[in-house]
């Protein structure tokens, strides 16, 4: 039996679970990502189990109908919009999810951390502190007490981040398709329109599901409306915004952009917004760390061991 782990970036799962307790499966650890679906096709294509990091590798039906060997798909965290559950259904699969740490609180501390890098020019002080440099090309920024947060999105992660802005002494606005007055007041938020949101913040911060209702979301007319100076921050999933109309904006020098997820993951060696500077970038890492990988990768290895004996647990398209 062969099993796959993908997309191991960091080249930690070993270390995070006993995978050598599956008796009589070989295990081969992928930690680059594939430069295409034909790519994938042919590395995965003798493998039983492949084990998922969350959506590092997208898994569409065509690409779950090249692998002629599959039997069952272990997905770490809860979903994934890149895994074509009902394809693998069809074919008999099984996929098992896993458990993870926190409730998305290592998201807000990210979403955080991003703010004040962007609002007081961290990434570029810190590049010129490397280079022997002082304050060498650096804006004054801007202190958050008495500023505006705008948040698209007020679920479970968008009202802990309005909670940290309320302590900070912002002013917390919020929008979203289905939110009412009501919960955004339980939040310590206000409703507004988007609209209203994107032209009177000084911080805009995006927390919602990436849907086929979210993905484009965000556009050209909402960027342009935006305070010159101000920030937009996206630790949730980068097709929210429409990719070329936020360069477009970028470019014109009237944004910071602080941002963990992009369109396309990891983001290529050449993509004009590693060459920007006003943008502060970080490699998806709203979700990383030892707490999750452990859990994850222990789960992991209990959803194969379970399948294994013919009683798989945690199945998701059962």
């Amino acid at each position: 039996m062969k099993l796959a782990i993908l997309d191991d970036y960091q080249c930690l799962a070993l270390e995070y679970a006993d995978w050598k307790s599956l008796k009589g499966v070989e295990v081969r650890v992928f930690h680059d990502a594939f430069n295409s679906l034909d790519q994938a096709a042919r590395e995965l294509k003798p493998f039983e189990i492949v084990c998922l990091m969350r959506e590092r590798t997208p898994f569409p039906r065509a690409l779950i109908e090249k692998l002629p060997s599959l039997k069952f798909v272990s997905l770490t965290g809860a979903r994934s919009p890149s895994l074509d559950t009902q394809a693998l259904k069809e074919r008999g699969i099984p996929v098992s999810n896993t458990r993870s740490a926190g409730g998305g609180l290592s998201t807000v501390e990210l979403t955080w951390g991003l703010i004040i890098a962007a609002a007081r020019g961290l990434a570029k002080g810190e590049r010129n502190m490397r280079a022997g440099r002082w304050h060498d090309g650096l804006g004054a920024g801007f202190s958050l007490g008495g500023k505006r947060l705008g948040l698209l999105g007020l679920g479970n992660i968008g009202a802990r981040v309005a909670a940290i802005g309320k302590a900070f002494g912002m002013e917390c606005a919020a929008w979203s398709a289905n939110l009412t007055a009501e919960k955004a007041q339980s939040a310590g938020a206000r409703l507004v329109s988007k609209e209203e949101l994107f032209a009177q913040s000084d911080v805009v911060s995006i927390h919602l599901v990436l849907s086929e209702r979210t993905r484009g979301l965000v556009r050209a007319e909402d960027l342009e409306r935006m305070k010159p100076g101000a920030v937009l921050v996206n630790t949730s999933r980068g097709p929210i915004i429409v990719e070329p109309d936020l360069l477009k904006v970028l470019k014109t020098g009237k944004l910071h952009a602080a941002l963990d997820v992009y369109e396309r993951e990891p983001l290529p060696p050449d993509h004009p917004l590693r060459k920007m500077e006003n943008v502060t970038l970080s490699p998806h890492l709203g979700y990383v760390h030892e707490d999750n990988y452990r859990i994850f990768y222990r789960d992991t290895v209990e959803n194969v061991a379970a399948w294994l004996a013919g009683k798989p647990i945690r199945v998701i398209n059962a």
